[in-house]
């Protein structure tokens, strides 16, 4: 029989929100971790990855990544790095780092100083859901598309949700413990070919 997973619950750039559906999934759920806040100001890519990997090693057993917007891309810079076994990632309107954002979002000179860019478009070495939006002001429908492709992702086409945060009206997003549930079911040895690549 397998193991339960623990959820690994990562927020975007600019961290922890009291009213943001992955800090009220994170109160809801029995096996949870999230990773450690960096500050709104911090655009370290590599602290992030670091801080994810961080709070992975804590966690005994298989995980399963919950990561929003900027999140989604770190889990993908996480995902070169790691040897820890994950049966999923559900990687939820992550932002087009590769395009400019709208203002009062970091710069791609920011973000490029950071170490984000290039985004990473190898194909995620375990199973991933990409939910995606019709408007997210921080990423068209057709580029997280393209990157769903790219990181071997389901894509999922959530409609009209915004960027998937309380600016958007989410509060609560029911939608995220059943697509946790999807992973925690597909079991399967993806977590031991990503031992096997280093």
């Amino acid at each position: 029989m397998a193991r339960e997973a623990t959820v690994l619950i990562v927020p975007g750039v600019r961290d922890h929100v009291p009213a943001h559906w992955q800090t009220l999934l994170a109160s809801r759920l029995p096996r949870v971790r999230t990773v450690a806040p960096m500050g709104r100001g911090n655009l370290d890519c590599l602290a992030r990855v670091e801080a994810i990997e961080e709070a992975a090693v804590r966690i005994d057993g298989p995980l399963i990544l919950v990561a929003h917007s900027g999140g989604a891309i770190a889990v993908t810079h996480w995902a070169r790095l790691t040897r820890r076994p994950v049966r999923g990632a559900l990687l939820a309107t992550p932002a087009d780092f590769d395009q400019p954002l709208p203002e009062g979002y970091p710069s791609m000179e920011a973000l490029d100083e950071g170490g984000w860019l290039p985004v990473p478009r190898d194909a995620l070495p375990f199973h991933s859901i990409v939910a995606a939006s019709r408007n997210d002001p921080l990423a068209r429908y057709e580029r997280v598309d393209a990157l769903a492709r790219s990181w071997g992702s389901k894509l999922v086409d959530l409609g009209e949700v915004g960027h998937l945060n309380p600016a958007s009206g989410f509060g609560e997003w029911p939608q995220a413990t059943s697509f946790i549930s999807e992973l925690d079911a597909t079991v399967s040895p993806c977590w031991l070919k990503q031992r096997l690549r280093a």
